[in-house]
């Protein structure tokens, strides 16, 4: 379960990315992290361990830097031990911001999950601050993690889809990031074939879900998040198959949101926002 938020505060903005962001030009999506963060006051941690490359986190702290952040750090996690350093984790609840970067979401689920740095991101999470993520780094953000399965199928499969715990700083959603760049739609409905408790968010690349406090979702970027509401399922096949069966799914709803439209995870209602054609 999420962390619990005190009575009379707000949790902060959950922000799943799915990958790709433009970081060359108008920098819709990382911008609008960083003014949730606080703009030109922000304190941001950013943590590139699901990345092998040696630049990813100066990538991102330049990014951060340029666009007039206060100061961001650099928070690298190789070892377990490395998660247990009361410094890094005092520079995590010291943050005004938390950005999780993309790479290989089993090394943060490995490294990191159940440690002091885990526990912190809840907590921080819990009481205000922003916590978002990119690729690797959207998906570890949910209770449910997607850690890998087939891509390019839009039918769901016994075999297409393998979870693992991730953060829970939210249980309401399975995300899944590249979508329709590498058609996640059959890895996503088979990961709510198998609990259909949660609403699956599939999000393009160089496009953001921006969770709010309020558990209504607005998006931002040039693409668009996928929602896969399996609440009114009337029947899966899950149960009766295997291998690489394809499942039946019957009563499964899907909404396809751009910039301007939002959905609210309570009520489970689409909104066309501003989208919508205005009488004059």
């Amino acid at each position: 379960m999420p962390s619990k938020v005190a009575e009379g505060a707000q949790r902060g903005w959950i922000v799943p990315i799915g990958g790709a962001e433009d970081k060359e030009n108008d920098k819709r999506v990382l911008r609008r992290f960083f003014e949730l963060c606080g703009g030109a006051g922000a304190d941001i941690a950013v943590i590139p361990t699901a990345s092998r490359l040696n630049d990813t986190g100066d990538r991102y702290e330049q990014l951060f830097g340029e666009m007039g952040a206060r100061n961001v750090s650099v928070l690298d996690f190789d070892t377990r031990r490395d998660a247990h350093e009361r410094n890094r984790v005092a520079a995590i609840e010291q943050a005004s911001g938390i950005f999780i970067t993309g790479g290989n979401q089993l090394r943060l689920s490995t490294i990191l999950g159940g440690t002091p740095i885990a526990q912190a991101i809840r907590a921080c999470n819990a009481q205000g601050i922003p916590v978002g993520g990119t690729s690797a780094g959207a998906g570890i953000l949910s209770e449910h993690m997607i850690a890998g399965g087939e891509s390019d199928s839009s039918t769901p499969h016994a075999n297409s889809v393998r979870l693992a715990p991730g953060l829970g700083l939210t249980n309401r959603v399975v995300i899944d990031q590249h979508f329709r760049q590498r058609d996640r739609l059959g890895r996503l409905l088979a990961a709510l074939a198998y609990n259909p408790f949660a609403i699956g968010l599939g999000v393009d690349e160089d496009t953001a879900a921006l969770i709010g406090p309020d558990n209504v979702i607005e998006v931002e970027g040039s693409g668009a998040v996928t929602v896969v509401d399996a609440d009114d399922l009337q029947f899966s096949s899950m149960a009766q198959v295997d291998g690489n069966a394809p499942v039946c799914m019957l009563g499964v709803q899907i909404h396809i949101l751009t910039a301007g439209a939002s959905y609210n995870l309570e009520t489970r209602k689409a909104s066309a926002g501003s989208l919508s054609p205005v009488k004059e």
